[in-house]
């Protein structure tokens, strides 16, 4: 076999079906939540966008464990656009009033599945940060504002640290059960150079070791490993050759699924599977008599799921 493998032990800690999991960070959190919504999870995607660095993915989850609802203070206008630090660009209108809706109304949303979450995935893209010179504060987003307005530097270990061990403390104090899964992206980060890339991501790693460590209920997944070792071949790479291709999101979701999948949710997570593909099926005769068996042979099929595990009704 021309490959080395990533050794995974499997976890003690399984995730089922029947978890609440909120999945924040970079794109590969994009990734691993899609996966696990498209076979009928119950997950929550980057309520804020999509986030890099650990400051930004810890503030969002602290603005969720407050009760602070977004005003026009909050956010600016540029270009046209009224915008959010705190938010991706996925979150800017026109309008100060569309903005605030689309952030606010997100916000109640994540809050909520946040009070009943028990298990958080925080994939951490890049130690550098962008420093607002005006506030002081780091940003999610720059939204193109130019260079000047901000500040960039490169995280600590200790920093990091200190950082999510107040934060892990705080969210285990309100959700006695949750589990924090880590990982760090395996998407490279190409404009800071090969040097300063490898630097951050060594940071990331080394500050998740340290917390893994320390505190209980932390774990870590090594999907950067996967990446850079196993599919170390640019066939594994999307077409700008920095990001993971589908092939390689799909074998990575096929490592986690080993690691912290019991027989049972793998083997429900094979069938919802096959359910799933079935129901986007799109023939090429859709009138055929055939075609109408198949409509009924599925339709069955899910309504057998639905009254095995009463838990996916309204997922399927």
């Amino acid at each position: 076999m021309f490959q080395t493998r990533v050794e995974i032990p499997v976890s003690e800690f399984k995730i089922s079906f029947e978890d609440n999991i909120m999945s924040l960070g970079s794109c590969f959190a994009e990734n691993i939540g899609k996966k696990m919504k498209d076979v009928c999870f119950e997950a929550d995607i980057n309520p804020f966008g999509v986030l890099f660095n650990p400051v930004s993915i810890c503030n969002s989850l602290e603005i969720l464990l407050h009760d602070k609802i977004f005003t026009k203070e909050d956010i600016f206008e540029y270009k046209s656009l009224w915008q959010s630090f705190s938010h991706s660009s996925l979150f800017s209108d026109s309008t100060a009033e569309g903005c605030l809706s689309k952030i606010n109304d997100r916000l109640n949303d994540a809050r909520t599945f946040l009070g009943k979450a028990n298990i958080l995935l925080i994939t951490f893209g890049t130690a550098w940060v962008f420093e607002d010179k005006k506030s002081g504060r780091v940003v999610s987003n720059c939204h193109k504002l130019p260079a000047g307005e901000f500040i960039r530097r490169r995280l600590t270990v200790e920093e990091i640290v200190a950082d999510y061990t107040l934060l892990i403390n705080k969210l285990q104090s309100v959700l006695p059960a949750l589990t924090i899964i880590f990982s760090v992206s395996p998407v490279r980060h190409w404009k800071d150079g090969a040097h300063d890339n490898n630097i951050s991501k060594s940071t990331l790693l080394l500050a998740i070791d340290e917390l893994q460590t320390k505190l209980q209920k932390v774990h870590y997944f090594p999907a950067y490993e996967i990446q850079m070792d196993e599919l170390r071949d640019y066939r594994f790479y999307a077409p700008d050759m920095l990001h993971p291709s589908d092939v390689a999101v799909d074998y990575i979701w096929n490592r986690f699924s080993e690691t912290y999948f019991s027989r049972q949710t793998e083997a429900l997570k094979k069938r919802l599977e096959q359910l799933k593909s079935d129901l986007t099926h799109r023939p090429m005769h859709p009138d055929s008599i055939e075609y109408v068996k198949f409509l009924d042979k599925t339709e069955k099929r899910r309504e057998d799921l639905i009254h095995e595990f009463p838990f996916l009704l309204n997922r399927i």
